[in-house]
């Protein structure tokens, strides 16, 4: 069996069709969709760096606006639980997840850790406006636009956030990203960390390699 079979049936043909019917629309064989796959393997790859980077430094950013209402201890804090959302019916329920890793581990630094990259989204909901990010917001992320409003930033921080976690997601289940505008999608990330820390942000895109294999994208 030639390669470019054995690689399709071992991948699944339903998989590979989506890369088949960009690589003919595009002009090329079908057997041209395997560099298309092995291509959005490796940026998908390369762009959990800069994934990585933007969830520790936005995680640290809550938490740090977290300890300073709540304590060094706030995920033991009943205060905190409370200011939580119940979740009645399906969908991310907050007040399970940290329940359960409370469970797990001893420290607030372990509960930074083993928390969901969602947990961190939600804390940029509205109802944590008045009580939170009225008062902590431009203190954990100091270089927001003094132009806008609080809740402003915190509404697009928690949309940004939304898109960053569901190209986390696509990567995590080895789905199609070759499409997407991933320069965009870079600099989403970027803008993000440099709303905490723009030293970080220029070291992010200094250790980044996602721009450069953009060059290498077949066809």
């Amino acid at each position: 069996m030639p390669i470019t079979c054995a690689v399709k049936s071992a991948l699944s043909p339903a998989r590979m069709a989506t890369y088949e019917a960009n690589a003919i629309a595009k002009g090329y064989e079908p057997a041209a969709a395997l560099k298309l796959y092995a291509w959005n393997a490796r940026i998908s790859g390369a762009l959990l760096v800069p994934l990585h980077i933007c969830e520790v430094v936005i995680r640290n950013a809550v938490a740090e606006a977290l300890g300073a209402m709540h304590g060094s201890q706030w995920p033991w804090n009943p205060g905190f639980e409370r200011s939580l959302p119940r979740q009645g019916g399906p969908g991310y329920d907050a007040i399970s997840d940290l329940q359960m890793v409370r469970k797990k581990v001893a420290t607030t630094g372990q509960v930074i850790a083993e928390l969901k990259f969602v947990f961190w989204e939600k804390m940029f909901t509205r109802r944590h406006d008045n009580r939170l990010w009225n008062v902590h917001l431009r203190r954990v992320m100091p270089n927001l636009n003094a132009s806008e409003t609080v809740a402003e930033h915190r509404q697009r921080i928690y949309e940004d956030l939304n898109k960053v976690r569901l190209l986390r997601n696509r990567i995590a289940h080895h789905e199609p990203i070759f499409a997407r505008n991933l320069n965009e999608d870079l600099k989403l990330i970027q803008g993000l960390v440099a709303g905490r820390c723009r030293a970080s942000a220029d070291w992010l895109l200094i250790e980044q390699q996602v721009t450069e294999m953009l060059k290498g994208k077949p066809f």
